[in-house]
């Protein structure tokens, strides 16, 4: 770690590097306390992280300079990247601190990815795992391992820009998009990345239909049928329909050369499972829920490689900055996957949901086509972590 930054501007690709490497630094945060309190950056490392509003810097700029630390190198960050220049530019450095901007602020963090390539996949077909850490988001893209390279992408995120970027630097051909479900904490580019490539999009027939609006999807797509098989390289990738999350979630098993993968959407996660109520039928649900997961997923080889849709804290990254994990070992570490029977998990998981973001019922229209959100609205609808997992992996996080 070199002894001072040394510029005004970081951006999110450098900020994820220092939160990674537990460089020490700090955040200084100038957003207004209740932006601050709904969402805070985070990482593998969280560094120290202070809130002193733009506006106290403006009413009472040497008060406001004397709560900030000298000792350390300081990252500033607001919004959109222009309030917190200021403070940094016009505040704090000619007074000597360490300082540089995040440029873009947290609009320009929640649209950042990370791509990490799978090294358990090393057959006939390769993997990418893109993640996006302001949201607890996660990506897949599976491709063959060589001759015309055709990918199939998993939940495409609204950015969907990332996905071409990586199949272009790679040499891959989209043909399939894919979702495991019709998703409520962000919007998906799955209809978008399939106009732009040509590629069939495809979501389960129940997830075509607004849980709560009771409209049918605006948008076309090819029925993902359980059972369906993707032949990919040496093996296939198959749908698994495993209602609980959704009414229509679809989890898909990959088999390649003796090494398995199970991309498990929104069902299992590292530290917890989904939680079951987001289209408001949360008791309905959860006993399906209970079977999808026991009777189902969990009857597949301990060996299985597990690569979820979401994260609940950065900490569950493993060294190599992938989220994933053998299935037998979440049997012995996720607590929601060793509940003693179907009316004890029911209860557990009715009594540990998490608040209801009520953005997410729009995030869910917009994902049916019925209504249309511009980059604004997107990100604002987005503002935020995802909460698809129970209240127990964010309690862990804090």
């Amino acid at each position: 770690m070199t002894a001072t930054l040394d510029k005004a501007h970081v951006n999110s690709a450098e900020l994820k590097q220092m939160l990674d490497s537990e460089e020490p630094f700090l955040l200084l945060d100038v957003r207004n306390e209740d932006e601050f309190k709904n969402w805070k950056i985070e990482g593998r490392h969280t560094p120290p992280t202070i809130n002193i509003p733009y506006f106290t810097f403006l009413e009472d700029p040497e008060g406001s300079i004397h709560r900030v630390p000298r000792d350390r190198i300081i990252v500033a960050v607001c919004a959109k990247g222009g309030s917190s220049a200021w403070v940094a530019d016009e505040v704090l450095r000619p007074r000597g601190y360490d300082v540089s901007n995040l440029e873009g602020g947290m609009t320009a963090w929640g649209s950042y990815y990370a791509a990490h390539q799978v090294p358990e996949a090393n057959g006939s077909v390769r993997v990418w795992q893109m993640e996006r850490p302001a949201r607890g988001c996660l990506h897949h893209v599976i491709a063959c391992g060589a001759g015309s390279r055709p990918a199939i992408v998993i939940d495409p995120p609204r950015h969907y820009e990332q996905v071409l970027g990586l199949a272009e630097a790679e040499g891959l051909t989209i043909t399939h998009v894919i979702d495991t479900h019709a998703h409520a904490d962000h919007i998906s580019g799955g209809s978008a990345l399939a106009s732009a490539t040509g590629a069939t999009y495809w979501l389960h027939p129940y997830d075509g239909i607004h849980p709560l609006d009771v409209l049918p999807a605006a948008i076309p797509f090819e029925w993902l049928r359980d059972g369906r098989e993707f032949p990919l390289g040496k093996g296939a990738l198959r749908a698994l329909h495993v209602p609980g999350h959704t009414l229509g979630i679809t989890a898909l098993f990959l088999e390649d050369e003796g090494r398995r993968f199970l991309f498990s959407g929104d069902t299992i996660f590292i530290r917890s499972i989904a939680r079951p109520d987001l289209g408001g039928r949360g008791e309905t649900w959860a006993p399906l829920h209970y079977r999808s997961l026991y009777e189902r997923l969990l009857a597949l080889p301990n060996d299985t490689l597990v690569l979820p849709g979401h994260f609940s804290s950065p900490q569950e990254a493993r060294e190599d900055g992938l989220y994933a994990e053998r299935l037998g070992e979440l049997r012995r570490t996720n607590p929601e996957l060793m509940m003693e029977n179907r009316e004890a998990f029911v209860r557990h998981i009715l009594a540990s949901l998490p608040v209801f973001p009520p953005q997410y019922v729009d995030i869910k229209r917009v994902n049916a086509g019925l209504i249309q959100a511009d980059e604004e609205k997107a990100n604002e609808l987005e503002l935020g972590k995802n909460v698809c997992a129970l209240s127990r992996a964010y309690e862990q996080a804090k």
